[in-house]
């Protein structure tokens, strides 16, 4: 048998103490691998905090008062703190290096690693390849989406970018598509290794459509005709996940209900949205769903619309395939990789109306939840850890 990996994992996307709900299909990533047995992890989770006063604001206070450890089921992960300024966020690859050096120098000195692994291309891949040249060890990041698709158009981000990808020992991209971008954007494709998302298959599977949206609604208090299309959007309630678009695409569904998941900064222009254009009986705004709970919204929905202006490839996407749900998602990063054909939902302009039309579709002639569900059967956490562990094995060899 080989010997156990030692690697330390740097994730800005993670879930803490304060925020246990942020970067939780990366902890379910790495809660898998460790599983394994073969390899040791330790986790840093760097917390950016502003300069004082502002760390008295909201969410800022809260965030502050996380513990400098904690652990994900017995998993250590340590949570230092890095300055970060708001406007100028393109220098947190820096400030994390010059937070989290000294903590890893420690913990190397202890017991050496094999291999850092940055878990977002931006800011963790920089601040890897800082911390990797200090200790003389090599490193790998992992592009998701919104690091490229988005840090990509910033001069100053996508140059760190770069050159990190240059001394990498290896990248992972989320999906085939993201990948092309990145090469697009001067990185270098040989290096680039695509690593798809996991699944837990026993919570996330079709269930009996009305039984399961029957306990979704009495968990969540929804009141819902029993005639009436139920969709769900799940994500955080900002922009970028575009669920204006989707309320939008309500006033052409008739009788349908559209249940939001999530919570966000855009939860007020999004109330007021519904109630402007006569929805807000038909919208509902359910803040974060719990583990047990989303599963049964999922297989008890008849579309997930999810309008996002820009994903990698998407974890809700197959959570909610893997319930026999289709989707409805524009075309963004993976979404070909991902919608096969018309069993697994749409793929669509991200407008209102196009939206509208393929729920329409699918409402007139839903597929059956088992041929959705045979999209997600290929992605499951148990091999997508497999998949990384022979990655890292092939950076140290």
């Amino acid at each position: 048998m080989s010997r156990r990996l030692r690697v330390l994992s740097l994730g800005t996307l993670f879930p803490a103490p304060t925020r246990p709900a942020f970067g939780g299909f990366v902890a379910r990533q790495m809660a898998a691998v460790a599983a394994r047995g073969d390899v040791e992890l330790t986790i840093v989770n760097p917390l950016g905090l502003p300069p004082w006063p502002l760390t008295w604001r909201e969410p800022h206070a809260t965030l502050a008062r996380n513990p400098a450890r904690s652990a994900l089921g017995g998993l250590p992960v340590h949570h230092p703190r890095f300055l970060s300024l708001p406007t100028r966020a393109d220098h947190n690859p820096a400030q994390i290096a010059r937070a989290v050096l000294p903590l890893v120098r420690g913990l190397h000195a202890k017991a050496p690693f094999d291999l850092i692994d940055a878990q977002f291309l931006f800011p963790d891949g920089p601040a890897a390849m800082r911390i990797a040249a200090a200790l003389g060890l090599p490193f790998s990041m992992k592009a998701r989406g919104s690091d490229v698709l988005y840090w990509g158009t910033r001069p100053a981000a996508l140059a760190q970018m770069v050159e990190a990808s240059r001394a990498a020992a290896g990248m992972l991209s989320v999906s085939e598509a993201l990948r092309r971008d990145m090469i697009a954007l001067g990185m270098p494709g040989e290096a680039i290794r695509v690593h798809y998302t996991g699944l837990d298959h026993a919570r996330f599977r079709p269930l009996p459509r009305a039984a399961a949206r029957a306990q979704a609604c009495a968990a969540l208090g929804l009141a819902i005709p029993a005639d009436a299309a139920l969709l769900s959007c799940t994500g955080s309630l900002i922009a970028i996940k575009g669920q204006a678009l989707a309320i939008e695409a309500l006033e052409c569904v008739p009788h349908a209900h559209l249940a939001l998941a999530g919570k966000g900064g855009d939860e007020p222009e999004l109330r007021a949205l519904a109630k402007r254009l006569g929805l807000a009986k038909r919208v509902h705004f359910l803040g974060q769903v719990s583990h047990e709970v989303l599963p049964l919204l999922l297989a008890g929905s008849d579309a997930m619309v999810l309008p996002s202006e820009r994903e990698g490839l998407a974890n809700a996407w197959i959570e909610a395939l893997a319930c026999g749900t289709p989707l409805v998602i524009p075309e963004i990063g993976g979404a070909h990789e991902v919608v096969g054909d018309a069993s697994a939902g749409r793929v669509v302009d991200r407008t209102a109306s196009a939206i509208a039309a393929a729920v329409r579709e699918l409402l007139l002639d839903p597929p059956a939840p088992e041929a959705v569900a045979a999209h997600a059967a290929r992605f499951s956490w148990d091999v997508s850890a497999a998949e990384l562990v022979d990655y890292w094995r092939g950076l140290t060899a």
